[in-house]
């Protein structure tokens, strides 16, 4: 953890993470899971850094979505004063996004960004749409989660950077808009979460 907390302090480190929690695949049990997210949400808050989350529940419930918007509440690393204490930006960002519509809405009313990655063309994630519909644009990224989660024409080995295109593209038509204009609000989105301009 020394060698963690080290490294999070040097100004080229934007973020925390990623860390978050995961029920589906029981890599872990669920209180360890809970203690290593304190930690980051607890070292994110010192350091005036956003916290980049993981929230996978297992197939059909909502377990992991529940404990994560508790735990952020809890840490105070969400709502007005989180963004305040970071300066206007995003306080987490939920990545890859997954979960029911009422996840994606609590997550925004509580201020945080939520990136779209090459899920959202799996079967189940259909709420994705929903969801992508209604993040604001300077909360909007887009994300390959490599090596995984490739999109759509994309070769089913490795996902790559250069599929992030497909993603957002999907983004794009999910939301009624231009590929190209919702394109920049996502680099304005990305500098504005991490503080990069």
């Amino acid at each position: 953890w020394h060698e963690i907390t080290t490294l999070a302090r040097d100004a080229r480190v934007v973020a925390i993470g990623e860390t978050g929690l995961d029920y589906d695949r029981g890599f872990s049990p669920r209180e360890a899971q809970l203690a290593n997210l304190r930690r980051h949400l607890a070292l994110g808050l010192e350091l005036g850094k956003p916290v980049i989350l993981h929230c996978r529940a297992r197939p059909g419930e909502r377990d992991a979505q529940d404990d994560l918007l508790s735990e952020l509440i809890a840490a105070e690393v969400a709502g007005n004063e989180a963004r305040s204490r970071l300066h206007g930006r995003a306080p987490a960002l939920l990545h890859s996004f997954s979960g029911p519509l009422d996840y994606g809405e609590r997550a925004l009313e509580l201020g945080l960004a939520i990136s779209f990655s090459g899920l959202v063309f799996r079967r189940g994630e259909e709420a994705s749409a929903a969801v992508a519909r209604l993040v604001p644009v300077d909360r909007l990224l887009v994300e390959t989660d490599s090596p995984y989660l490739s999109p759509p024409g994309a070769p089913k080995r490795r996902n790559e950077p250069r599929w992030v295109e497909v993603t957002a593209r999907w983004l794009a038509e999910q939301r009624g808009v231009d590929p190209d204009a919702l394109g920049e609000g996502l680099v304005r989105a990305y500098d504005a979460t991490f503080g990069t301009t």
